[in-house]
């Protein structure tokens, strides 16, 4: 995975060469929540030196596995809403990292959609039903959309398996464009994502640029090959001798907005030339 290539890659910008003063113990979920305390249980008996998370869920399952293993968080929304440390500048506790905010955003994912389509009055929202975070990401779009009296329809899905379900929905529904929530699941079907969007003729909008790099119109977030970059140096720091809980958890310094011309032109949408000039990067 990119993200994690990134992470090795600044650890080892850091000086930590594998087999060589370092070993790592990869563990990935692929979106399976439920795999999540296993996993986290067999880093402990590895007593492993830290545990870098991706996501709320990830770091809530390394916490109720250790408290005395160090948790860098690599993604995840607001873990002081979440209840996973104290406050952002003194995280107490052994959680620290960095935030990817994930539903801060939401607001301004709707605003740049709506910039796009004026008449935008029907959207269809995808969601994995199995990630516990995507309900309150939910429910502000909602709270955002309904100013804009803008209908959101909730198009949720269990598995890779019901997502052409769910865009064959979307155009029953005439659905104008689709919101994707941030989740592992639907992450990993990011190219079917572009190619059922494009099939339905709907304009989609995400949290990462990876997903328009795999066709979807646009994204508008913080890189996340960037955040666990940050995160190894959290890493640095603590195997140097740094209290977790008295590191400052960072939030991001930089959020771009992604377009993809040639989705667009394939949709027929035109993008507002104040979009395009905004854009930190234009796939064409």
């Amino acid at each position: 995975m990119e993200w994690w290539a990134a992470f090795r890659e600044r650890l080892r910008d850091l000086g930590y060469v594998e087999g060589r003063n370092v070993a790592f113990e990869p563990r990935y979920a692929r979106g399976n929540f439920d795999r999540l305390p296993g996993l986290a249980e067999d880093l402990v008996r590895l007593k492993v030196t830290a545990i870098v998370t991706s996501g709320r869920v990830a770091t809530q399952a390394a916490m109720r596995a250790t408290s005395a293993i160090p948790i860098v968080t690599a993604t995840g929304d607001d873990p002081v809403n979440a209840g996973l440390v104290a406050s952002l500048g003194r995280p107490g506790g052994n959680v620290t990292g960095v935030t990817s905010l994930g539903t801060g955003l939401i607001g301004k994912r709707f605003e740049v959609l709506a910039e796009v389509i004026p008449n935008l009055s029907r959207l269809a929202v995808l969601w994995d039903m199995n990630n516990p975070t995507a309900p309150p990401a939910l429910r502000e779009l909602e709270a955002v959309a309904q100013p804009a009296k803008v209908n959101v329809q909730r198009m949720g899905v269990k598995s890779g398996e019901e997502i052409a379900d769910a865009f064959a929905a979307m155009t029953r529904e005439r659905a104008q464009a689709v919101f994707v929530i941030s989740d592992p699941m639907l992450y990993s079907e990011r190219r079917r994502l572009a190619e059922l969007a494009l099939k339905h003729r709907l304009p989609s909008i995400h949290s990462a640029p990876d997903y328009v790099e795999a066709g979807g119109l646009f994204s508008y977030g913080p890189s996340y090959s960037d955040l666990f970059r940050r995160a190894a140096v959290y890493v640095d720091k603590i195997l140097k001798g740094a209290t977790p809980g008295e590191l400052p958890i960072e939030q991001p310094t930089h959020v771009a907005l992604v377009v993809n011309l040639q989705t667009a032109k394939a949709l027929g949408v035109r993008i507002p030339p104040p979009i395009l000039l905004r854009a930190e990067r234009v796939i064409e």
